[in-house]
């Protein structure tokens, strides 16, 4: 599903215009991303938790020269699915 379908969606099931239901789908997605930017979890109960997790810096090989290239620590969103989301996929 693409974030039009996805707008679209909302849309119809809050009896919204396309307009209203994109301002809503935008505005979650930026205040997930800007919780997340400033170190904070976010938890939808029965959805799930964004969170950050911090990747170790490692060694790495370029696949085309066989170089040896170290790649730096990162942070990286993470998402984990809560169980309502898990048997709501599975049933």
């Amino acid at each position: 599903m693409t974030k039009v379908e996805l707008v679209n969606k909302v849309a119809l099931k809050c009896d919204s215009s396309k307009k209203d239901a994109e301002k809503a789908v935008n505005a979650v997605i930026e205040s997930i991303t800007e919780a997340l930017v400033s170190g904070e979890k976010v938890s939808l109960i029965g959805f799930g938790t964004f969170d950050v997790k911090d990747r170790a810096a490692k060694n790495g090989v370029n696949p085309r020269t066989g170089a040896k290239l170290s790649i730096a620590a990162r942070k990286v969103p993470a998402f984990k699915a809560g169980k309502a989301l898990k048997d709501a996929v599975n049933n």
